[in-house]
């Protein structure tokens, strides 16, 4: 089925493979240009050392002053000239030092001569001179031209990215908070309506045993009522043996799956304390259980293990259901995600916000395979055991 995160994944690529492309047309243009600047100032450099040869040719006696003056009228390419016997007669656009002028000079040329095929030109009877030169500084600055501006367009897109992720996740927040303390609100009146029932039936004398399921109910409509008025607050964490909060859950669920689906439990003998929320994080493994006999149709098996590690943790919570592909499996958790026909697909939305928000840990699909199964890990920090006196 086909849902907004689908269509949200799609024109995520497509914003992407547009700025893609826009940076490839920016190269390849940037670089013609580039190209085309080269050409012009290699076909600069040709003419004036054509001037100095005809000025040679035509005039012995003015041939080196008018070849310099020709090759000073150039203001922005590095060039060195020498002559036959490779020594330096001019040199312009290049700082030279005070010191060790001619190693600079033999550096130099060969440093040009790697950049550009050096020019040679016949001032007559087979002498020639040559003519070394480098980029222009505009040519250099160009060459670097296209970097900076993929640079500043990543950074753009970078920032855009994040401001509406930033909006967006404080969208989602108002959401939850809003849809919490209502639900929490709604469900007010009619418990404490019930309550004064029961209380009632009671003076009436009615069986005790219809009364203590009723009260059961009721006490369950209460739980999840303070669940949500927790999700829409920010409650306060509690030293918890999450050995016994993940017992007390099972046990809750075991009768409410089922009697087809086989619920197998992992964990260590000796308690294993976590800073977190007891209630909040019951309401996790109640979702996570649901979405393992949803995803198995009914019928299968569930598994609880845990690993205690030094530092931390790990619940994994397993079943043999469809399985989840690859690709969903960040996006199962986006609120309004689900692949059910009902629903609102707020659970495992619920549950990352939960483990993330108010316990401080972390959740994520840590295996899955198509018509095997699905595998869910929760890490959360471990915690000493303190005097609770």
């Amino acid at each position: 089925m086909r849902t907004i995160y689908d269509s949200r994944q799609q024109l995520m690529y497509l914003f992407v493979l547009g700025a893609i492309a826009i940076a490839i047309v920016s190269v390849v243009v940037s670089n013609t240009l580039i190209k085309k600047l080269a050409e012009e100032e290699r076909e600069k450099v040709e003419i004036w050392a054509e001037a100095g040869r005809v000025v040679v040719n035509e005039n012995a006696e003015l041939n080196l002053a008018l070849t310099l003056r020709i090759l000073e009228g150039n203001t922005t390419i590095p060039i060195i000239l020498l002559d036959e016997n490779n020594q330096v007669i001019q040199s312009n656009n290049i700082e030279v030092p005070e010191r060790n002028v001619e190693a600079f000079f033999e550096k130099k040329v060969k440093e040009l001569k790697s950049k550009n095929e050096p020019i040679a030109f016949d001032i007559g009877d087979g002498v020639f001179h040559y003519l070394y030169y480098d980029d222009s500084i505009i040519l250099k600055r160009l060459l670097v031209y296209p970097y900076i501006q993929l640079s500043v367009m990543f950074v753009f897109i970078l920032i855009a990215f994040l401001a509406l992720a930033s909006t967006k996740r404080a969208e989602q927040n108002k959401v939850w908070v809003g849809l919490s303390k209502e639900t929490a609100h709604q469900l007010g009146t009619p418990i404490s309506s019930l309550m004064a029932w029961m209380e009632y039936l009671q003076a009436k004398g009615i069986e005790p045993a219809l009364l203590g399921e009723m009260e059961k109910d009721v006490k369950r409509l209460g739980t999840i009522a303070e669940r949500f008025s927790k999700i829409g607050s920010q409650p306060s964490p509690t030293l918890v043996d999450i050995n016994r909060s993940l017992r007390s859950a099972l046990d809750y669920m075991r009768t409410r799956i089922s009697s087809k689906v086989r619920l197998t439990v992992s964990l260590p003998d000796e308690p294993v304390w976590v800073v977190m929320n007891d209630s909040l994080f019951a309401w996790v493994v109640e979702n996570l259980i649901k979405n393992a006999v949803d995803a198995m149709e009914g019928q299968g098996e569930i598994s609880i293990q845990e690993e205690v590690r030094r530092k931390s943790v790990r619940i994994d919570v397993s079943d043999t259901g469809k399985g989840v592909p690859k690709s969903k499996f960040n996006t199962i958790f986006h609120p309004g995600y689900t692949t059910k026909s009902r629903g609102w697909g707020l659970g495992l939305s619920l549950v990352r916000r939960i483990i993330e928000s108010y316990n401080g840990g972390r959740i994520f699909v840590k295996s899955s395979e198509i018509g095997k199964g699905t595998t869910f890990r929760i890490e959360l920090s471990r915690a000493e055991k303190i005097n609770l006196r």
